[in-house]
């Protein structure tokens, strides 16, 4: 079906709005204007931000909720490379992601011109595909090869650069309907061996993670779990594949990780590893697995066939999204093993206790408290945003994710990712609560986001947890080089004062008693919260202070 002529930019957004977009974030720069003019007449909401890596983000994790590309727009330059923390993530975390990125007119290329940079050398490594929209009429086409590629296999971030001049460019051109998501599936001869191989297993175990899961999906592998009796993990920051108070439940394999479930997976005669590739933070520095071959039995299963076997030779390797495999999976009547039934109960067991711990740290806010406020006061549909830091390892061990889509977090451990995940959340979900925690210095790298959510209406509640450091990193500096503090300490604002000058309603909490009437205080407000929690840097993890972590360092150094 052909349309009357019309300019670049109006083609990109009837692509956007053929292929269901559902929402734009960006930062507008004068390279794009003719794409949001376009969008002055469009379907499609726009989310204004105050900085591209915060778009990037919003962006980022709009794909990790609905499984289709999230959409950021930003101008060319110092627009783009703001934005690559976000594409960085999006590529680690395996999520569908678009960035279109405002350019140069074609005929100033290479002479190095105003904010000129190639893009396909600049994003290339982290990027699954880059180019550059030379011609109006073949926009349709581009943006629907960027939703296969973003969304099939391993997904991943897409990046099209678009010439400021061809936007203004008038063509007709073929509208695309919209694409189907493209299912990978196992084949019978594939499942068969699988199941021998699971009924021949003693110690069998399951790792869930990577993207392409879905409400149904997770569903169906927990009915087949419950089949069963087998104990299932679940990757780092992937907590809410499987639901966390179930019988099989055996914790999460990430950082800090339970050692009694250490113990278990390398323990195990059989992995079972679906839709996941068991890098470094899960794998525990790549020392869980013997690489490039396992001493135990594995069963890799992924939708992106490039991933089998890059660092883990398979006993049986499967090329299958999660939708397909546990499509599969469900017409599978596997006979159980006597052991395997007191197996998941002590490995459920070995999580109750370990989540289930209330430790007690240095300073008057027992975060611990803090913790059991939470679970015993919000609702399984809360749903919880984090960037990086030590003040995560409260919510990833202590919080029992239930449902699917209540946990964002990136797999790369980028800083700043947990505010403008948040915002992304509320306008996806308006009806729930949407929790982020973030560090002091984590929430400074996008604080200026606080701006977005007020703009948008998205009434988030945001928990500064500040210990005024860099927290990660001074832990591991009074390891290496205790003692030496260097460039770690932090002269921070006080957040409370910042979140009200941005029109949220906030408070400080200096004591657990503090932090349950202030939370039911910010959700009464009826406005984006910000709770600012001073905890004393010597309670640096759960487990170890920080003169601990030095002292322990001296004795052996």
């Amino acid at each position: 079906m052909s349309q009357t002529m019309r300019t670049g930019g109006q083609l990109i957004v009837d692509a956007l709005e053929d292929q269901g977009a559902e929402r734009v974030f960006c930062v507008p720069g004068e390279s794009y204007l003719a794409v949001l003019d376009a969008l002055y007449d469009a379907s499609v909401p726009i989310t204004l931000c105050r900085q591209e890596g915060g778009a990037a983000m919003m962006a980022e994790a709009w794909g990790k909720m609905t499984g289709k590309p999230g959409i950021c727009m930003v101008t060319r330059g110092p627009g783009a490379t703001n934005a690559s923390a976000g594409v960085h993530i999006a590529q680690q975390d395996s999520t569908p992601m678009i960035l279109f990125v405002g350019q140069i007119a074609r005929d100033m290329r290479e002479r190095d011109a105003f904010q000129e940079v190639n893009y396909r050398q600049m994003f290339g490594s982290i990027a699954k595909w880059v180019a550059e929209i030379d011609q109006a009429d073949r926009i349709p086409e581009m943006i629907s090869r960027a939703y296969h590629v973003a969304t099939s296999g391993r997904p991943g971030p897409v990046v099209l650069a678009l010439p400021e001049d061809m936007l203004i460019e008038l063509a007709e051109a073929q509208r695309v309907p919209a694409m189907r998501p493209i299912e990978t599936y196992p084949s019978n001869h594939q499942m068969e061996e699988f199941k021998q191989l699971l009924e021949g297993a003693e110690r069998p175990f399951f790792i869930l993670g990577g993207s392409r899961w879905s409400e149904e999906t997770c569903d169906t592998f927990k009915a087949f779990a419950e089949k069963t009796d087998l104990p299932v993990g679940v990757s780092f920051r992937r907590q809410m594949l499987f639901d966390n108070g179930h019988t099989c439940y055996a914790g999460d394999v990430g950082i800090g990780i339970n050692p009694k479930l250490k113990a278990r997976i390398e323990n195990s005669d059989l992995i079972v590893l679906l839709g996941d590739i068991l890098s470094e933070m899960p794998s525990q520095s790549y020392s869980m697995l013997n690489i490039p071959v396992p001493a135990q039995k594995v069963v890799h299963i992924h939708p992106g066939a490039e991933e089998l076997g890059r660092m883990y030779l398979p006993t049986l390797g499967i090329n299958a999204s999660p939708a397909g495999f546990c499509e599969a999976l469900a017409e599978l009547d596997i006979k159980q093993k006597t052991g395997w039934k007191a197996q998941v109960e002590e490995a459920h067991a070995d999580y109750l206790a370990w989540s289930g711990a209330r430790p007690t740290v240095t300073g008057d806010l027992q975060m611990a408290e803090v913790m059991e406020w939470i679970e015993n006061n919000l609702d399984d549909t809360t749903i919880f945003t984090n960037g990086a830091g030590n003040y995560a390892t409260w919510v990833h061990r202590f919080h029992r994710f239930r449902k699917y889509n209540t946990q964002l977090a990136p797999t790369s451990g980028s800083m700043g990712y947990g505010l403008p995940a948040a915002v992304a959340a509320k306008l996806k979900f308006p009806e729930r609560d949407v929790v982020c925690f973030a560090g002091d210095g984590c929430l400074q790298m996008t604080i200026q986001e606080l701006g977005t959510a007020a703009q948008d209406g998205a009434n988030i509640i945001v928990v500064v947890v500040d210990n005024g450091i860099y927290g990660t990193i001074r832990m591991h500096q009074e390891r290496e080089y205790p003692g030496r503090i260097s460039a770690t300490t932090l002269h921070n604002p006080n957040f409370a004062d910042v979140a009200k000058a941005y029109g949220f309603h906030s408070s400080t909490v200096k004591t657990a008693d503090e932090f349950g009437p202030a939370f039911e205080a910010a959700k009464a407000s009826g406005k984006p919260a910000l709770l600012h929690l001073h905890l004393d840097p010597e309670a640096i993890t759960p487990i170890r202070s920080l003169s601990q972590i030095r002292e322990a360092s001296m004795a052996t150094s």
